[in-house]
């Protein structure tokens, strides 16, 4: 088929064969034109979401112009035979001109698509993945621009050869001064691929703090403490830290209420004065039911705890102080004590050792 088309068109006048093949070239574009607006909105409008229209919409426009490039770049052939005198220097820049426009337009045409696949699936996903969309879009963006910047040079016959080494050498160069930065970059990487917490989750770090995660950004994640506190954190050291997430795998959780009663005391008298406090405090959760458990026996009391869920775990504060309260206030009426460590101290005065004179260190070492 090839073979035809180049008998033909060397058949023809120069000038008539540049005609046939930009006409065709313009032709065949305008029915990837037409023809792909059709197949676009079919496509488009079985596939739910907006990242298929994203797709589509961007390479479109690219196909159509790459099909009127590459009639330009077959017509260069007969325009060098139509005009008289053309330098073959000069044919081979006008090919390298038209193939960097080629290559300028798609890389154009695949940022603009990372950009706008990169806000479709933040408009689709919760807020969480979508804060991480981002980082990809502009290492997307980056390999784009630099792979496009070396290819244009090779087609120009340029030796990129220097250009990667040193290329090589900034990057080591930036990559010990931006180490901290680059280890938060992946750190939140892997944290968004590890799924350990997301936009909302009550989470407890290390050091203690805990708080709702309000942002999870490139850097750092911000939770917000119970004092009203935003706390900023590297990503890079909570991907290496022990990160407890409250809110997953469900978010209702379980809380423990330790209480010490005194020896002597009606166990069932209270568990049942504990329960009833349970049953009475309203975050406190019936299914799973509450229960009391003896956890052991004490200096000064008997340690028992009472275990009840409660359906959020920001509610914890205010259901332990809910416990707390209505727990002394059932012990008072039924008579339940909560004993205070004591200790016993006798003096022998009968012991011969309290009557002895002042002794020396000597006679305290033989003692």
């Amino acid at each position: 088929m090839q073979s035809d088309v180049s008998a033909v068109l060397a058949s023809l006048p120069p000038w008539a064969a540049l005609l046939l093949v930009l006409g065709g070239s313009l032709l065949v574009a305008r029915l990837v034109q037409v023809g792909g607006d059709v197949l676009v909105t079919r496509i488009t409008d079985r596939i739910d979401g907006d990242v298929d229209d994203a797709v589509l919409g961007t390479l479109h426009p690219a196909v159509y112009v790459t099909v009127v490039l590459a009639g330009a770049y077959y017509a260069l052939g007969p325009l060098s035979l139509s005009v008289d005198a053309i330098p073959a220097d000069v044919t081979a820049n006008l090919e390298r001109t038209v193939l960097s426009a080629g290559v300028l337009v798609w890389a154009y045409t695949l940022v603009r698509l990372g950009r706008r696949v990169s806000t479709a699936l933040t408009a689709d996903t919760d807020a969480s993945e979508g804060s991480v969309v981002p980082i990809f879009q502009n290492v997307w963006t980056a390999a784009i621009i630099g792979i496009t910047g070396f290819a244009v040079l090779e087609l120009w016959n340029y030796d990129v050869t220097p250009l990667l080494a040193s290329a090589g050498i900034i990057g080591i160069v930036v990559g010990f001064a931006a180490r901290d930065t680059i280890a938060n970059l992946f750190g939140s990487i892997a944290l968004f691929f590890d799924g350990t917490y997301e936009v909302g989750d009550w989470i407890v770090l290390e050091s203690g703090d805990r708080g709702r995660v309000e942002d999870i950004s490139i850097r750092s994640t911000v939770i917000r403490t119970r004092d009203d506190v935003l706390v900023t954190v590297p990503n890079a050291m909570l991907n290496s830290a022990k990160v407890v997430n409250e809110s997953n795998p469900r978010r209702k959780r379980r809380i423990r209420v330790p209480v010490g009663v005194a020896y002597g005391t009606d166990y069932d008298l209270l568990e049942g004065t504990l329960l009833g406090v349970a049953e009475a405090t309203k975050p406190v959760l019936d299914a799973p039911s509450p229960r009391v458990r003896l956890r052991g026996f004490g200096d000064s009391a008997i340690e028992v705890e009472l275990l009840c869920w409660i359906p959020d775990p920001v509610l914890r504060g205010r259901a332990t102080h809910d416990l707390n309260v209505g727990i002394y206030r059932a012990f008072a009426d039924a008579d339940i004590t909560v004993p205070f460590p004591q200790r016993e101290v006798r003096l022998l005065e009968d012991d011969p050792r309290s009557r002895l004179p002042n002794r020396s260190p000597a006679d305290a070492v033989d003692d």
